[in-house]
């Protein structure tokens, strides 16, 4: 069944002061009680200078994408900051989108997302993806060149953590056995792992050996209609089964004269993606300062929303 997922602005382009992170609790409360079925944050560790690398598909970037902050924009870390919002919210599910993973040691990663699902009752989605900027790895001292065989070493090492006990593995960077992480995710398999990344061949391998879902980027991301079949038969071809393999999409918001969301013709779009394959629709919408007043237009979004998937 789809649901609605929201963003929320985990970043300014300023510091917003002590008290500046207060709407997004709101707006996490507003989503819970609206029934939006999960929010979404994104994630930078560090800025360089080059910001323009954002807008250069060949190193990972949206062809015409502009970051909404400058180097010095402040961006919250993703799992500290959905760990706190898990704790003012009862049954939204908390996802990145996306997590550089492959800048976190994997053990610690691990143990970090297990504890966050542990503690907000198995609510977390870890969204990843290998980013765009090379100072990123370059901070962390590893190879921007090396970031996709990162990425998988990475979420081979979570999902071996997650799902046994003791534990080993045995891989070109890394030896263990006899390894005990505890406690494990609430699912037997673990963190729900969502692959961000446009369709070629190393991005299917990872959806394949790790993904239970997909976050399309570039031209997939523009319609993910036409690409989806593609990640199926690579699913299927791999003896995977597509039931419950979850897939999104963005919708953007269509406005009315005055500015506002038009929600009858924003929903318009939804039918044909569902009819498709996307199971996760991901918006970014203006609300109401007062947390009561969004989560009554979100309960409004989320009630169009739930007539156009019926």
């Amino acid at each position: 069944m789809a649901g609605l997922s929201i963003m929320l602005r985990s970043y300014s382009a300023e510091d917003p002061g002590p008290d500046g992170w207060r709407p997004l609790f709101e707006r996490a409360q507003a989503a819970d009680e609206a029934g939006v079925e999960r929010v979404w944050v994104s994630d930078h560790v560090v800025f360089g200078e080059h910001m323009d690398a954002y807008g250069r598909p060949e190193v990972g970037g949206q062809e015409g994408g502009r970051q909404p902050t400058g180097p010095d924009g402040h961006w919250l870390e993703p799992l500290t900051l959905l760990s706190a919002l898990s704790s003012v919210t009862t049954r939204v599910r908390l996802a990145t989108g996306i997590l550089l993973a492959a800048l976190r040691r994997p053990a610690v990663l691990a143990k970090a997302a297990a504890t966050l699902d542990v503690l907000s009752g198995g609510r977390l989605d870890l969204g990843v993806g290998v980013g765009w900027q090379q100072e990123e790895y370059g901070a962390a001292g590893l190879a921007f060149g090396r970031r996709g065989r990162l990425l998988d070493h990475t979420l081979a090492v979570c999902q071996t953590l997650w799902r046994e006990s003791p534990a080993r593995f045995d891989s070109e960077e890394l030896r263990f056995e006899g390894i005990h992480q505890l406690p494990h995710p609430v699912r037997p398999d673990g963190v729900p792992v969502w692959v961000s990344g446009t369709v070629n061949d190393r991005v299917l391998d990872r959806i394949v050996r790790f993904g239970s879902g997909w976050i399309p980027w570039g031209p997939a991301e523009k319609d993910p209609a036409a690409w989806i079949p593609r990640v199926h038969e690579a699913l299927a071809a791999a003896g995977r089964d597509i039931d419950g393999f979850q897939v999104a999409g963005r919708l953007p918001v269509v406005s009315d004269d005055g500015g506002d969301i038009d929600v009858a013709r924003t929903m318009e779009r939804v039918p044909p993606l569902v009819e498709a394959g996307v199971t996760d629709f991901r918006t970014i919408v203006r609300l109401p300062r007062s947390k009561q007043a969004a989560a009554d237009r979100l309960a409004q979004i989320v009630g169009a929303f739930n007539e156009a998937t019926a």
